[in-house]
């Protein structure tokens, strides 16, 4: 397992590796840098080293990257954001990932998409079989849930929360995560709501040698931003929210959904790329693009405690759909498969965002 990516900080990708790990129990064998290497350091490692430890065995590559040179590898693709959404990304990240997508995809014996509308996405942009590629969905660890509120009062302290009643968003402070739109539409409905509700923006600030920037230089009204927070802390932040906003423009997945969801928190999410397959009918689904949607999705769930509290129970059933457990097996069932077929074959044997758009996909 190519695991160059746990040197970076967590995010769904990282967390996603560290979930499989975790229940493959030392089977899979992990090879990373001797040190952490990002940027050009990290894809020269992956390109130009990694290959050479391989010895011909399979290689399973978890983020959306790894060596061209290697063909007897399974890659998960994410998304294909820097497709789609390319203004959001540092212009040298986004040509790197443009040129290295497509070939990998077509190189690699077998991709996992972690949504049916990422698969889409590659069948279109990297001209490969829908057949090549297995969807496999993220899942979400027992940690969230609503017994996590029991919590609140550490975490809160932790944070430095400045109202035990808040709305939340979580996410990398990125552009596609339309954390503009989101402030804005809070201005809007600020008013409306009583004054002790706030709204918590949980994240950190992505690299710049990935993200474009967002300009958080005036928060509105009873906004706060809390940076970074700790693992250990999400589920009770999560649990103890009255309501998670998460509007992104564009997501492969969306784990913060699905996250809110398990632990008991009405969602109001975008109605674009693959966060309609995760939430379902279990949360507001609105317009990313429509400032008065959102105002009125966040109104509306603090503002109505029936639907709020119909949105939770229906949040609950459907986590239960999402498990890690069932993505890491699945996930070793295409390894295995993989495996096997390379070997028959070794042997002898004949076989086998546009963001400033409405029309983004």
């Amino acid at each position: 397992m190519n695991t160059r990516v746990l040197g970076a900080r967590v995010t769904g990708v990282q967390r996603y590796a560290m979930e499989l790990l975790t229940r493959w129990n030392g089977n899979a064998e992990r090879i990373a840098p001797d040190r952490a290497r990002h940027g050009f350091a990290g894809h020269a490692w992956e390109q130009l080293i990694l290959p050479r430890k391989l010895q011909g065995r399979l290689l399973f590559s978890p983020a959306g990257s790894g060596p061209l040179e290697t063909r007897n590898q399974v890659v998960t693709i994410h998304d294909m954001a820097v497709f789609d959404c390319p203004g959001g990304f540092h212009s040298r990240f986004a040509a790197w990932y443009r040129f290295l997508l497509p070939k990998l995809a077509r190189r690699a014996r077998r991709i996992i998409a972690v949504s049916e509308f990422v698969k889409e996405r590659i069948v279109a942009l990297a001209n490969v079989s829908a057949d090549k590629i297995a969807v496999i969905p993220n899942g979400v660890d027992a940690r969230f849930s609503p017994e996590a509120i029991s919590r609140k009062d550490e975490m809160a302290r932790s944070l430095g929360l400045p109202s035990p009643r808040y709305v939340l968003t979580v996410g990398s402070l990125e552009p596609r995560k339309n954390l503009a739109r989101l402030l804005r539409a809070w201005n809007q409905v600020a008013d409306q709501i009583p004054e002790d509700v706030w709204l918590v923006v949980a994240g950190a600030r992505g690299s710049s040698r990935v993200f474009g920037d967002v300009d958080l230089s005036a928060l509105p009204a009873r906004a706060f931003l809390t940076g970074r927070v700790e693992e250990a802390l999400l589920p009770a932040l999560y649990a103890g929210a009255i309501a998670t906003i998460y509007p992104s423009i564009y997501e492969g997945f969306g784990l913060p959904a699905l996250e809110a969801m398990a632990s008991g928190t009405a969602v109001v999410a975008g109605n674009r790329a693959s966060l309609p397959e995760v939430v379902g009918d279990a949360g507001l689904l609105v317009d990313p693009f429509d400032e008065a949607a959102i105002a009125e999705g966040i109104y509306r769930l603090i503002s109505d405690a029936a639907t709020r509290e119909e949105m939770r129970q229906r949040g609950l059933v459907r986590a239960k759909e999402f498990s890690w457990d069932e993505t890491a097996r699945r996930t070793w069932e295409v390894l295995g498969a993989a495996t096997t077929g390379f070997l028959n074959v070794a042997g002898g044997n004949i076989g086998g965002c546009a963001e400033a758009s409405n029309d983004a996909p």
